[in-house]
């Protein structure tokens, strides 16, 4: 099937097209040294030299929303629920093949033993629009490692492949992305074959062939919850929850309610497992009471865990829990190990 060839140039015009259309605009943008999705930034800032510092993720599970409302008059407290609120259509437009496979892995989280209206409505107004990766974009990532690449597909709507530093070659993936194919014909250059992808998807595979396959943990935690590895990995861990918070997959939130006189609102907040504080009992009991047990716990729900519940490794390899550690405490480096020890029958 061929697919139509643009002038890479011409990306942030399209992205304008599209914020012109009425729809909200997420995009990466260059913030001092760094890069980060930004809603409602200038097309023309658009930065697709490499992975964003944050994920896409707070822009469907916010870091924190309101879900009631109370009010007492007198000895009388009335509730009301909160509804989401009306993001309208949306549109990611560069975001990295990691971060949109991360949205198939937590949709059945959020459609379990109950539908989070909050998430789903985000997610049905949500179109992705996903930038390839030529080669790695980092030296932390790990795609391969959990069964995706640098130019998967998963989550997106609609694929854009940098043949080169001029050219792009666009694939509309689903229905969703169909619908923006007028904001991108207007500036297509002809078509590319599908055979000319193929040295471009051989081109980032081979920038990872050095990752190793997570194909044999889940086994391994599953026998080795009692291990020398946590205390020896994970001791230096300061459990500032850099990882999770960066993270596209981690979801964990805390139910807090805050009033101010005689109105207050029922808030989900972002929370983190790394935190000392995230399963202390009322009673002072804390069973997960040092760092390493946390971290383990981390470990598990992606690796064993999630999988075993909903089949899907919670984990698109990212690499930014690698890259941003304050500690250099590796992700990656921890469940390598783990797959050798499998290997090795350890």
């Amino acid at each position: 099937m061929p697919y139509l060839k643009m002038d890479s140039a011409d990306l942030p015009k399209v992205a304008r097209k599209l914020a012109a259309s009425g729809a909200r605009l997420v995009l990466p943008v260059r913030e001092g040294d760094e890069r980060f999705y930004r809603e409602g930034a200038d097309p023309d800032s658009l930065d697709l030299t490499t992975i964003p510092k944050n994920s896409i993720k707070e822009f469907l599970f916010p870091k924190t929303e309101k879900i009631l409302r109370y009010q007492y008059r007198g000895k009388d407290v009335t509730v009301e629920d909160v509804p989401p609120a009306a993001a309208g259509r949306t549109v990611i437009f560069g975001a990295r093949p990691c971060d949109a496979a991360s949205l198939p892995v937590v949709e059945p989280l959020w459609n379990w033993d109950y539908k989070d209206e909050f998430f789903n409505a985000r997610r049905g107004a949500t179109v992705v629009v996903t930038y390839a990766c030529r080669t790695a974009p980092d030296e932390a990532c790990f795609c391969v490692s959990v069964g995706l690449g640098p130019s998967s597909d998963q989550g997106s709507d609609v694929l854009l492949f940098p043949l080169d530093e001029t050219v792009v070659a666009v694939r509309f993936v689903t229905a969703a992305g169909r619908e923006l194919e007028s904001a991108f014909a207007e500036f297509g250059k002809g078509e590319v074959a599908e055979e000319a992808l193929e040295a471009f998807r051989k081109t980032g595979e081979a920038s990872l062939a050095h990752r190793k396959k997570f194909d044999r943990v889940q086994g391994w935690l599953e026998a080795h919850f009692e291990d020398r590895l946590w205390e020896e990995k994970a001791f230096r861990c300061v459990g500032c929850g850099t990882c999770t918070f960066l993270c596209p997959t981690c979801h964990c939130f805390d139910i807090q309610d805050e009033s101010c006189f005689d109105v207050g609102y029922r808030l989900k907040n972002w929370d983190a497992c790394q935190f000392s504080l995230f399963t202390l009992h009322t009673s002072g009991h804390n069973p997960r009471d040092t760092q390493p047990k946390r971290y383990r716990q981390r470990i598990y729900h992606k690796y064993a865990i999630y999988p075993q519940k909903f089949g899907k490794i919670l984990c698109t390899g990212c690499g930014r829990c690698v890259a941003h550690c304050p500690v250099n405490l590796s992700l990656y480096d921890v469940v390598a190990t783990a797959q050798e020890r499998a290997e090795r029958g350890d």
